[in-house]
């Protein structure tokens, strides 16, 4: 009876459906995402199947040669059976042969590249974040891949970025599940993958493969948009910055204002990231039009003036991202240090006053 019941309280809850994280693999909203579940459903059907008719078989025996109070009943002593063996070897390898003649096609369906009016993308993936870069159109961005719908968009994935010599990153994994499938993002060899929505909307996507100790908070966004909108934003992203910065002559004007010193020369910002030229690949993001994104710091917080404000302070406090005891000045660094600094009193540079930061950040936010 408790048993019956546990069980009833299970599948209930299997039942339940909470809101949707928009990481539904079984919510296909393209091409390359609906062949998988195309492959995906028959086989768990068949799965079901064999599970079902498996744990019948083990309840039917375990109640039929149970034993009886009473009863001292040995069962009919059985020593193989050709007929049997054959037929629980070959049923199952039929299976698994249909199973993987088929996953194998979707394999390769899958790795085909595609044909006509393609859009190439590269994707950089680094420590923790995701870099997008157009090559035709040349533009750099970062963390928002921006596509146009039902268009063919072929993603090259690379851990090593071809404008910084030398500079490669572990191995990643590129997985937006409702686009398409995972694919491993590998330092020293050149991967694929085929994008494409039929809809305009937001899809989100993450790391999925173990790169340290941000690898849960490593996503990014997929924003389809219709054709006419995607030419638009092309538009606006290969435009200068909004406000650039300029460095020149002391009696030269500072478009940039207050946090043009700041970012330039207090901070030294520019020593990781690009905030003029939106086609430059840069250690950091390129932040030359950071104001027209949704989301910052790989997409894992809103892009908003007051939680910009506390990124720029204290990020290693909001996101986990230095190996080694790098934060504190004097202290000996075990391993590579990778993403922001800390610009508190325990970090390694000059200490950020609040009203810097919200300077910096009233800059950023302007660079649409």
């Amino acid at each position: 009876m408790v048993g019956a019941v546990v069980l009833g309280a299970l599948l209930l809850a299997a039942g339940c459906r909470g809101p949707d994280n928009g990481q539904n693999s079984l919510k296909p909203e393209g091409p390359a995402a609906k062949t998988i579940d195309n492959l995906f459903v028959p086989v768990f059907l068949i799965s079901v199947f064999v599970g079902v008719f498996v744990l019948a078989g083990v309840v039917w025996v375990a109640l039929r040669y149970r034993q009886r109070p009473g009863i001292n009943e040995n069962p009919k002593q059985t020593h193989g059976s050709t007929p049997l063996e054959i037929g629980w070897t070959i049923v199952p390898a039929l299976i698994l042969l249909v199973v993987a003649v088929f996953t194998i096609r979707t394999i390769f369906d899958l790795a085909r590249e595609p044909k006509g009016d393609v859009l190439q993308v590269t994707s950089v993936g680094k420590q923790w974040w995701w870099q997008f870069n157009y090559p035709d159109e040349k533009v750099v961005t970062a963390n928002e891949l921006v596509i146009p719908t039902n268009t063919k968009v072929r993603v090259k994935l690379t851990a090593c970025d071809d404008s910084l010599p030398g500079e490669c990153n572990v191995i990643h994994s590129f997985w937006v599940p409702e686009l398409a499938g995972k694919q491993d993002v590998i330092p020293g060899r050149e991967q694929a993958t085929t994008l494409e929505a039929d809809e305009p909307g937001t899809y989100l996507g993450q790391c999925a493969e173990y790169c340290g100790l941000s690898h849960a908070n490593m996503r990014f966004r997929v924003i389809a948009v219709t054709p006419d909108e995607f030419d638009q934003w092309i538009a606006d992203q290969q435009e200068e910055a909004a406000v650039p910065l300029q460095s020149g002559p002391e009696d030269a004007p500072e478009p940039a204002g207050p946090a043009q010193e700041l970012v330039l020369d207090k901070y030294q910002c520019t020593n990781c990231h690009s905030f003029d030229d939106p086609a430059v690949s840069s250690y950091g993001p390129n932040l030359a039009h950071l104001g027209s994104r949704t989301t910052f710091a790989s997409g894992y917080f809103e892009l908003t003036r007051e939680k910009l404000i506390e990124w720029l302070l204290d990020a290693p406090s909001l996101v986990p991202m230095e190996s080694g005891d790098c934060r504190k000045p004097g202290a000996p660094a075990v391993g590579k240090c990778v993403g922001m600094p800390s610009f508190t009193e325990d970090g390694p540079g000059p200490v950020m006053t609040r009203e810097d930061a919200e300077q910096i950040a009233d800059y950023l936010l302007d660079l649409k």
